[in-house]
């Protein structure tokens, strides 16, 4: 996964403290730098039991290779007025590959000069063509896309030529599109950008697409769940695009370690490419700790709040000499732990200035600020949610702490790729959450430190997915038919849509039922033209929610915030605590229709956490695996098929800030937001239920807390966006009329997420029972099957036996299931 010489993973020794390691932490009271910092954690004896493991990755030395004999002398002059005489062994192989007309995909660790690789093939390209050439880079982030237009530039200005390169995004101004449109040889944008301003208006890019040489995509790891299948198709209509005007774009990417690097290429581009992922970069020490919060009650399983923990830990870890960052999976975490550290300045040497939050919803202008910031040392500390994850250049740090498991190994590694840039040794902690998954990973961090072991949900083709992405391809250009050997159209004016099932059945129904498409059958085959006024990219989403964002404005009528609107239902509700940088606002008042939230700067002592309740309707089932009892009938049964889902926000709890008390709940009055999905489902039978106590008394309630642990040990297996997965359990189902567990995808028509999990059914069920039989409690806990006051006295008996009998014995194989089952 990281490469390089390690060290075993030590387990920590919790009985280890005392005086001597109070003698060594005064003795080395003034050590600096990571060292020190780790030095310090080991010899104090309130914290250094805690760490349930530390992993050290030794230095690593660089392997080298010649720059590449296809290189102009312009270039190789360049690259020797920059001190790149040679280059890391994957870069150069990475630049032989894609200099002899290859798709290429370069999967090395974080910081590993993965952007050289594709920088150099492109300027080639230019000075070959004497910059008739184009290319058109892609990246997940503004962010990320405007941190490397700046290197770009380094590169241009140094070249000397006349060449123009810059992003392409909301924020670029209309004096620079034109520039762009016109003489644009690297345009730099991101997925959306592409999908709703791009690709529609190609027209004005023809010269773009006409010179097309090379599409680059930044990291590729990221493109999985609906998004990444959205992207997938959004990449066939680019290609569409650059074929009718007369080019064959070559593909280079760039991504993170992921299992199966050539599969997950060929899922997103619909062709094999050229995996290079043998790292040849050097590596300064790597230090990593994993911290599990104290017990505080070991019968209950409950455990000190991790946020409280980091921030006991922060004086440790913070300082006026070294920066350091603070990760938090939710956007709610990150302006808490903000407003404490900010409070708790002096005590860290630091001004409260010093002390940044940084998430997505901030506006550019406050995101850029920080950055800045960060790269001129001037702020030590920043808190953020993933938006800082990517690989923007953010200056020298020091010091990542991870609140809580990222949820892939892909985001670990990258988080902890944010320190120790400089060449200087890095330290990185993870402290674990009262969570399954987290609880898991404290007790077996190899899981962390292995190979890539998730499995990556992708499904181009979707169909609501793909049918929205042909409508908008239809927009852009016909589709013209031409009768191939198996009577499917294989005319280039399908291009990638070509190998997608059911393309034609997609089109005949806009055009039928839907009327937005004009069908006519030709000679060559049939066509079909767009017809409509509308402009569909702009109503469909890449994250498959509707794409109309919900924007916060303050007293002022001045916006200080947006998000989705999935989100926006649990958290700018009326009376929801909104906050910015540790600033809190009151919402009060949500315009639901319109997509605007009205706020109130106010002084509260208290945040806002919202709770959902989810109904599932079975529409079809279409596999089935399970057990047969010994006396006949079934055991239990594992399905996949076709849902509805209803989820309605219903109310909100007042959580006080420091002490977690809940100070108060009200109702939240919103329309229920609805799906058609797929889901991966568990059930068991009425005798098996009976035997297992789960229609007994309060043992229904173990059967919910066996849901919520699955849904939270899953992510070990499947790699998604951390909102792609969702749970919903009955103790009755309507459809099976047994107990049954759905775990479901959060998006329209599912992206194959309840594929993956009925494969790896075995793998997750035996993670979860692990997860309890190692938890200390002894009836239950949020790190297990959840809190006993939610799981009742015998939940944790009860899930045990459940999983245990889910566990033992031989399954049956898999087995289709008769079409309108």
């Amino acid at each position: 996964m990281s490469g390089g010489k390690t060290k075993e993973t030590r387990f920590a020794d919790p009985r280890a403290g005392g005086e001597r390691r109070a003698r060594q932490h005064s003795q080395r009271a003034g050590d600096s730098g990571v060292a020190g910092i780790v030095r310090g954690l080991q010899a104090d004896a309130e914290v250094a039991g805690r760490f349930t493991a530390w992993h050290v990755e030794e230095p690593r030395p660089g392997v080298y290779a010649e720059l590449p004999a296809g290189l102009s002398k312009p270039l190789v002059e360049c690259c020797a007025r920059r001190g790149l005489q040679r280059l890391y062994s994957h870069q150069a192989e990475a630049i032989e590959h894609a200099l002899a007309g290859e798709d290429v995909l370069l999967a090395t660790p974080t910081a590993s000069g993965k952007t050289l690789a594709y920088t150099l093939p492109v300027l080639q390209s230019l000075l070959e063509s004497r910059g008739s050439a184009r290319a058109l880079w892609m990246f997940p982030t503004k962010a990320l896309s405007q941190d490397q237009s700046r290197s770009l530039n380094g590169w241009l200005e140094e070249l000397g030529e006349d060449w123009h390169s810059f992003t392409y995004d909301g924020d670029t101004p209309p004096s620079v599109r034109r520039t762009l449109r016109d003489r644009g040889h690297v345009v730099l944008t991101n997925p959306w950008m592409l999908h709703q301003g791009i690709l529609p208006n190609h027209g004005k890019w023809s010269q773009l697409f006409r010179d097309l040489r090379y599409i680059v995509i930044d990291e590729v790891h990221t493109l999985s769940g609906v998004f990444g299948s959205s992207v997938a198709n959004v990449l066939r209509r680019a290609v569409r695009i650059a074929r009718h005007y007369g080019s064959e774009p070559r593909f280079l990417l760039s991504s993170a370690t992921v299992r199966d690097a050539a599969g997950h290429a060929r899922s997103i581009l619909g062709r094999d490419v050229i995996v290079v992922d043998r790292d040849g970069s050097p590596a300064a020490k790597r230090i990593f700790g994993v911290f599990d919060p104290p017990l505080l009650n070991p019968v209950a399983g409950l455990r000190a709040n991790a946020l409280e923990e980091v921030r006991r830990l922060a004086p440790r870890i913070c300082g006026p000499g070294h920066q350091t960052i603070f990760f938090c999976n939710r956007r709610t975490a990150v302006e808490v732990l903000t407003r404490y550290l900010k409070e708790s300045a002096p005590k860290l040497g630091l001004r409260a200035s010093e002390i940044r939050g940084y998430r997505g919803g901030y506006l550019p202008l406050l995101r850029r600020e920080i950055e800045n910031g960060l790269k001129q040392a001037t702020v030590k500390v920043v808190v953020s949610t993933n938006a800082l994850e990517l690989g923007i250049d953010i200056g020298r740090l020091d010091v990542a702490c991870l609140v809580g498991y990222p949820g892939t190994q892909a985001s670990f590694w990258q988080r902890a790729g944010r320190v120790g840039r400089s060449g200087r040794a890095s330290l990185t902690l993870m402290i674990a959450r009262s969570d399954p998954v987290d609880q898991y990973l404290a007790h077996h961090p190899e899981w962390l430190f292995g190979r890539a072991r998730e499995r990556l949900g992708l499904d181009p083709n979707n169909l609501v997915l793909l049918s929205e992405q042909i409508k908008c391809a239809a927009f852009e250009l016909p589709f013209r038919g031409q009768a191939g050997p198996g009577g499917g159209c294989g005319h280039k004016s399908f291009s990638g849509f070509a190998a997608a099932p059911h393309a034609e059945d997609i089109l005949d129904y806009l055009a039928e039922e839907s009327e937005l498409l004009l069908r006519r059958d030709e000679a060559r085959g049939p066509s079909w033209y767009w017809i409509a006024d509308a402009y569909p990219a702009q109503d469909v989403s890449l994250g498959g929610h509707e794409p109309d964002n919900v924007v916060v404005f303050d007293e002022d009528n001045h916006a200080i915030g947006e998000m989705d609107r999935a989100h926006s239902i649990s958290e700018v509700h009326d009376g929801a605590i909104y906050q910015v940088e540790g600033v809190t606002y009151k919402i009060e008042r949500f315009d639901y229709e319109n997509r605007r939230a009205y706020a109130k700067k106010v002084d509260s002592d208290y945040f806002t956490e919202a709770e959902t309740d989810t109904e599932v309707r079975v529409l079809r089932l279409e596999e089935k695996a399970g057990r047969d009892r010994a006396e006949g009938g079934t055991d239990w049964a594992v399905w996949r098929g076709e849902v509805h889902v209803t989820t309605l926000a219903t109310l909100y709890k007042k959580i006080r800030f420091y002490t977690r008390e809940n100070v108060g709940a009200e109702d939240i009055h919103l329309p229920p937001e609805e799906l058609d999905t797929e889901a991966f489902v568990i059930t068991v039978s009425e005798e098996t239920a009976a035997e297992l106590g789960l229609v007994a008394g309060d043992r229904a309630a173990a059967w919910r807390g066996v849901g919520r642990l699955l849904r939270r040990v899953a992510p070990l297996f499947l790699r998604c966006q951390p909102g792609d997965l969702g749970i919903a359990c009955e103790i009755r189902s309507r459809h099976f009329e047994i107990p049954a567990i759905f775990l479901y995808d959060k998006v329209p028509g599912s992206v194959g997420l309840a594929t993956v999990l009925f494969a790896e059914r075995d793998g997750i069920v035996g993670a979860a029972l692990e997860v309890l039989e190692r938890c200390s409690c002894q009836l239950g806990c949020p790190a297990c099957v959840g809190p006993l006051e939610e799981v009742g006295a015998l939940g944790k008996e009860t899930a045990l036996g459940l999983l245990r009998h889910l566990e033992g014995g031989e399954p049956l194989g898999c087995m289709e299931l008769e079409e309108g089952t």
